[in-house]
């Protein structure tokens, strides 16, 4: 007596049919992926351009802020046209409008401010020429860097420097050990392009040259403001700036509608300048 068994297995159909549903479900799967990818990379772009953004506006109105600390409008009294004010620049605030370093109008602005970078290591009396400061050699110079203010208000030019002892004209008052000492810097922003990419450059216009501060900033603007809220371009009646930057991603995505791909994050601030008027 013959026994038949039924053979196991799937059919040709069968198979077919699980190609086509696997094949389905595969494309399914990488679509979903290169959307996740997708999704990630251009929320990468923009976290990194919102910070590049932020980064750039807040430095830059810190020092805006500060805008003629050390004297006030009075800080260039010292620093006459005999030792070419600070670097060159006659005007606590310098105004670069529509300068084209990047596109069309981004504008530039130079600052001058006193920036602690020390204290005092002993008492200095009124009339002394020396004054004792560790690493004075490191900061400070008889050409690009000999601006000096002790206590945010006294200016001196510095005509000799050893490694802990710096040379001025007479003291006017009594200065004591452990009183700040700042540098007087002439501080410009303005746009640059860096490989390939608009940036916002910072110069502290003492030979080291523009320095790379923020990527892809397409855009820089300032509006002044005197005393009544009023545009002004005459920089000794600069109350307040508004500071405008704009940033954009550092690729452009060709599903983004609208323009050329690239997403774009615009900041303003209102800065004032309280120093000045001093």
């Amino acid at each position: 007596m013959k026994y038949f068994r039924k053979n196991g297995g799937f059919t040709l159909i069968e198979l077919l049919i699980v190609l086509v549903l696997s094949s389905i479900l595969m494309a399914g799967l990488y679509r979903t992926f290169i959307g996740q990818q997708k999704t990630y990379t251009v929320q990468d772009q923009v976290a990194d351009m919102q910070q590049n953004v932020r980064v750039a506006i807040d430095k830059m109105t810190r020092e805006i802020r500060m805008a003629g600390y050390g004297g006030g409008t009075n800080i260039l009294s010292v620093f006459n046209s005999s030792t070419n004010y600070v670097n060159n620049f006659s005007q606590i605030i310098t105004l670069g409008d529509n300068v084209n370093n990047v596109g069309t109008n981004d504008d530039r602005i130079t600052v001058i401010l006193a920036d602690q970078v020390g204290v005092l290591t002993s008492n200095a009396l009124k009339t002394s020429t020396t004054l004792l400061f560790n690493g004075a050699d490191q900061l400070f110079n008889t050409t690009t860097k000999k601006y000096l203010n002790l206590n945010g208000q006294n200016n001196y030019v510095v005509s000799g420097v050893s490694s802990s002892s710096i040379t001025v004209a007479p003291l006017s008052e009594d200065h004591l050990a452990n009183e700040p000492v700042y540098l007087v810097k002439a501080i410009t922003y303005e746009l640059g392009t860096v490989d390939g990419k608009p940036t916002l450059r910072r110069n502290e216009n003492t030979g080291g040259g523009l320095q790379s501060l923020a990527e892809s900033i397409e855009n820089l603007q300032f509006v002044y403001y005197d005393s009544n809220g009023i545009v002004t371009a005459t920089p000794a009646d600069i109350r307040m700036i508004k500071v405008t930057v704009r940033a954009k991603t550092d690729r452009s995505d060709p599903d983004f509608k609208g323009g050329d791909g690239f997403r774009r994050r615009e900041l303003a601030s209102f800065v004032k300048v309280r120093n000045m008027g001093l």
